[in-house]
Parts: C-alpha cells; sequence; structure tokens
C-alpha cells in the first residue's frame, strides 16, 4: 500500500521488490554495491519508502542486459 507524503506516492521495500521482479536480497545487494543510493525517505518504523521514479530505476537496472557476461568476457 503506497504512502502519500506532500502529494508523492513512495512504496516500501517488499512492494517495491514485487513491482520490479527482484528479491529483497537482490535490492539490498546493489544498494551495499552502490547501484542505486540509499532510500531518501524513510517511515517511522525506519523502514525504507521509494518513489516512482526510483522504481523505474530499479526496473531499468532489472532488465538491463550485461553484454559482456553473455559472450564470457
Amino acid at each position: 500500500m503506497a504512502v502519500t507524503i506532500n502529494g508523492q506516492n513512495y512504496y516500501r521495500t517488499s512492494e517495491v521488490c514485487q513491482m520490479v521482479s527482484i528479491s529483497k536480497n537482490t535490492l539490498f545487494r546493489w544498494l551495499k554495491e552502490g547501484i542505486f543510493s540509499e532510500a531518501e525517505r524513510r517511515d517511522r518504523r525506519g523502514w525504507r519508502l521509494f518513489n516512482e521514479a526510483e522504481i523505474h530505476r530499479l526496473k531499468a537496472e532489472a532488465n538491463r542486459i550485461n553484454i559482456n557476461k553473455i559472450q564470457g568476457r
């Protein structure tokens, strides 16, 4: 369920992972490796909140193809 802050919708980690079709482990690894910066907002429990733009970037990363890995380089 989206959380609305100043007219913008934000989604929690589990919702984002379902929307992007990745596991929480993958998301946390991407955050740790710096592929994505840490979420700018958190709710009162400290849970990460992601906006629509961040979700689109995550989807793009999830669908990105690494040609070097495919070619065995």
